[in-house]
């Protein structure tokens, strides 16, 4: 998610040589803090929570294997007290050892009397631990169910934090089983990777439930859910299908059951390996941590992102949950079967799930135009990966803290689309018959990139290993710039290559193996792989209007001679959806480098007045809103409003202010998209539509249709008055539908009251706040009213912080001032995480100062254009 072609060479040469340098997976060279002398086998490992003291003990058997001769043991452990501890073996008696724990390692260590022998041996661990209230191991969340107070327990693990509520290995090269029992009281049910195989009464009104063992697996997998829980199940290709849910919401899991079915059979195909566990749980929790976590065999979701009601979701709400769903079940062959060997590589995981999900959810749902959506995806990374603070898809990984910051865009966005233009260029068939070798032959182990390199390369044929050391191990992407001229009858495309920057010129000079298309609008296209800073291609006929990358699955810039972007430009509106799109995109992206004025933009988006499409709406609408947002408070700030105001309204007036029976379900999105568009652009019939709805929905909330409800909370929130926004407070506290009070929070912080904003800023510090809603409600507040939103997260910086975990540490301040154009945040911002915050901190408040700091420069360069475009 670059110089003279006889130095470009080079530079490919030792690209390439960088990319076979990553050797196949070879646990002994696997990166990593713990020694790989000793292996566990198996764990046996019992929990007993006092749910509520928030508090557990336990004790696990560890069967391990010394491998070589060895007078230490170290294993991972972060915030347990180890009671004690022992050693049984060949040639020993029962043996106590004395824990060592470091608390900045998160180790525990153990040094023996004398040398252990290679063998096996049994380690016995009795130990203490707490549950969080923030997403970190073993975590409770507190909900209501009708009027009762209600409190349940899950786990989330990814990455390092398994050893907050076990004793492990916990680097995922260190796979082993897991037979894991819990003690419970009597009226609860729980969930972990496999299916119960034991459970009984014991005493003080309590149940001990024993789960079956697990397949060898990395520690980060390992799940528990108890609570109050409901299931619907059903059958697929064998394996037992579950939706669990908190009581009374079952019937919101059912189309994630018929999705789940849907996906197990269509991955079972595409890999061609079976689905190898008895079971597979969908485990939907209120709050608790934000997204989904993969667990073997019962996946954990944040119950907004798995649950929908056909009766008050809006549609985006059910594609989400069905993209979400699809990355998961994903994961049970990407990243479960087969995993990463270490942290460097997560993309291995985080880009094929995304990759895979996308391609199911385009084989199950092609109305949704899923390749659109992920065009806009790729944008939102593109932007990113062009500026100095990147890093490449592969990147070192050393500590806890780096482990939780490779969970980004980078790693999600550029992985899934790398792969679908290596797809591309490959072929379908081709590349599914490597990725099938690929699982087979590593399946219950661990690979590199180098392993997948080489099972596509002997699908296909093709230099994979030299082509992909480009995109994975370099960071940002090509510009490719495009020239052409008629000879004797044949199209001469002659194709150059330099590294694109949004904020300054790039001096490593790299260059990119980059597979190309290359023909006619609506006609044929041949492929090449561009493989220095230039070539040239021969078209057949110079009929026709070139185009580059017809399909939009290229991740790089394009750039047309004057002559062949008019002639593209030209005919807009009868573009392929993917062309129009990518031509539209590319053309704003130069001109916020500076590479190209704003008419030229100006005219394509006009051209596109009455585009069908909703994701050419986003895309427009996104770049007015940075043009919005960039003259806010300025004196074009006006003349932006009125602008959008004035290109927006001919499409909604023919779409309409209400839903036509026989619509279609795009129609009634973007109908949403721009009612939103105008009420924040301060257009007055939209928020007069927004507040009389409003007011019809707190009577009766039936009263406006999902697919508006949306639009209608988010603008009378952004103009709310005292009792307007009381009256979204109320609800938000009595609702039980989570997704309901996300949409109500999402109002709340968009007031342009500071007073108002100051009361939402006070329920991030409210015991009765989800921990995943802090973050998002200082963040949210900043956008409107940053130096409010700042103030108070500095004022209260140690409270917010407690309730962060770990891949959302180190982004919490920098996300306040995330969307300023103004330099002095970015400095203010890097100042305060310096002082306040360790190292690896500063990676993630570096790269939001440098988009800081590119705004900035834009700003100063498109103003001016903006006050001479719409004067």
């Amino acid at each position: 998610m670059r110089r003279f072609q006889a130095l470009g060479a080079t530079a490919l040469a030792i690209a390439a040589i960088g990319a076979h340098a990553e050797a196949p997976y070879s646990f002994d060279k696997t990166p990593g803090k713990l020694p790989k002398n000793v292996i566990p086998l198996e764990y046996q490992a019992h929990l007993a929570p006092d749910i509520d003291a928030n508090t557990f003990r336990g004790n696990e058997t560890i069967e391990i294997e010394v491998l070589k001769p060895t007078s230490t043991i170290m294993l991972n452990a972060a915030a347990l007290e180890i009671d004690s501890a022992s050693l049984t073996g060949k040639g020993i008696e029962a043996l106590a050892l004395a824990p060592v724990l470091d608390d900045k390692q998160e180790t525990l260590s153990f040094t023996l009397p004398r040398e252990l022998v290679p063998g096996r041996y049994r380690l016995d661990l009795t130990f203490r631990g707490k549950i969080n209230r923030e997403g970190r191991g073993l975590f409770y969340v507190n909900y209501q169910a009708g009027k009762a107070d209600k409190k349940l327990i899950a786990t989330t693990m990814e990455p390092t934090d398994a050893r907050r509520m076990l004793p492990t290995w916990d680097e995922p090269a260190f796979r082993a089983k897991f037979r894991l029992s819990v003690d419970l009281p009597a009226g609860l049910k729980a969930y972990s990777n496999t299916p119960v195989d034991q459970q009984a009464a014991i005493a003080g009104g309590k149940q001990r439930i024993s789960f079956k063992p697990t397949p060898k697996m990395p520690s980060y997998l390992v799940v528990l859910a108890a609570g109050e829980f409901e299931r619907i199940s059903a059958k697929q290709d064998g394996v037992e299908i579950g939706v669990v849910t908190t009581e009374g919401k079952k019937d919101r899991g059912a189309f994630a059951l018929g999705a789940s079915r849907d996906l197990l059979h269509f991955y079972n195909n595409y890999f061609g390996l079976p689905y190898p566990l008895a079971k597979l749980d969908q485990i939907a929790i209120p709050n608790g941590f934000n997204g989904a976590m993969e667990n073997w065999g019962a996946i954990v979701y944040n119950e907004n992102t798995l649950l929908y009601d056909p009766k008050s979701s809006p549609e985006h709400v059910r594609q989400m949950t069905f993209s979400v769903n699809a990355h998961e079940m994903a994961h049970q062959w990407f990243g479960n079967l087969v995993t990463m060997a270490w942290w460097d590589n997560l993309w291995l995981n985080e880009g094929f799930a995304s990759w895979m999900a996308s391609k199911a959810t385009d084989h199950f749902h092609p109305e949704w135009r899923p390749y659109l959506a992920n065009i806009g995806d790729r944008e939102r990374v593109m932007n990113l990966d062009a500026r100095k603070t990147t890093h490449p898809i592969q990147t070192p990984v050393e500590t806890e803290a780096q482990a939780a910051d490779a969970f980004d865009d980078i790693t999600y966005e550029k992985g899934q689309a790398f792969l679908r233009m290596l797809e591309a260029y490959l072929g379908e068939d081709a590349f599914r018959k490597g990725i099938r070798a690929y699982m087979a032959k590593h399946q219950y182990s661990n690979t590199t990139s180098a392993d997948l390199w080489t099972a596509l390369e002997q699908a296909s044929g093709k230099p994979v290993g030299k082509l992909a050391a480009d995109w994975t191990t370099q960071p940002g992407f090509p510009l490719i710039k495009v020239a052409q001229a008629c000879e004797e009858g044949k199209r001469k495309v002659t194709l150059s290559q330099q590294q694109f920057r949004l904020d300054e010129p790039a001096t490593e000079n790299r260059l990119w193996n980059v597979p190309l298309q290359v023909g006619t609008v609506n006609g044929k296209a041949l492929t090449t792989l561009l493989t220095g800073a230039s070539t040239r291609v021969t078209l057949p006929g110079c009929e026709g209007t070139l185009v580059v990358d017809p399909h939009s699955v290229g991740y790089f810039r394009i750039q047309y001679d004057r002559a062949s972007f008019d002639a593209l430009a030209g005919q807009t509106a009868r573009l392929p959806d993917a062309t129009r799109l990518k031509l539209l995109n590319d053309t704003w992206t130069h001109v916020t480098a500076g590479s190209m004025p704003l008419d030229p933009w100006l005219t394509l988006a006009g051209e596109l007045r009455d585009d069908p499409r909703l994701a050419v709406w986003e895309a427009i609408l996104s770049d007015l809103n940075f043009l919005d947002a960039l003259a806010r408070g300025e004196p074009e700030g006006p003349a932006v409003l009125r602008f959008i105001v004035g290109f927006v309204r001919p499409k909604m007036a023919r779409l309409g202010w209400d839903e036509k029976p026989g619509e279609s379900a795009e129609d009634a999105q973007l109908r949403a998209l721009l009612a939103g568009a105008l009420a924040r652009a301060g257009d007055e019939e939209a928020i007069a539509q927004a507040r009389s709805r409003f007011q019809r929905w707190l009577k009766e909330p039936a009263a406006v249709s999902p697919a508006m409800i949306g639009f209608v909370l988010s603008a009378a929130g952004r103009y709310a008055d005292a009792p307007a926004f009381a009256a979204i407070e109320e609800r938000m506290q009595r609702t039980q539908n989570n997704e309901e009070r996300a949409r109500l929070l999402g109002a709340m912080i968009q007031a342009q009251d500071p007073a108002l904003a100051d009361r939402a800023l006070r329920m991030a510090l409210a015991p009765s706040t989800p921990p995943t809603m802090v973050a998002r409600i200082v963040q949210g507040v900043g956008r409107e009213h940053l130096d409010q939103a700042w103030n108070f997260a500095v004022a209260n910086r140690e409270q917010l912080m407690k309730t962060q975990d770990a891949v959302s540490r180190n982004r919490a301040f920098p996300g306040i001032v995330g969307a300023s154009s103004n330099a002095r945040d970015a400095q203010r911002m890097e100042d305060f995480v310096r002082q306040n915050f360790e190292a690896d901190a500063q990676v993630e408040a570096q790269r939001v100062a440098s988009g800081i700091r590119v705004r900035a420069a834009q700003k100063a360069r498109l103003l001016p254009q903006v006050r001479e475009a719409l004067k």
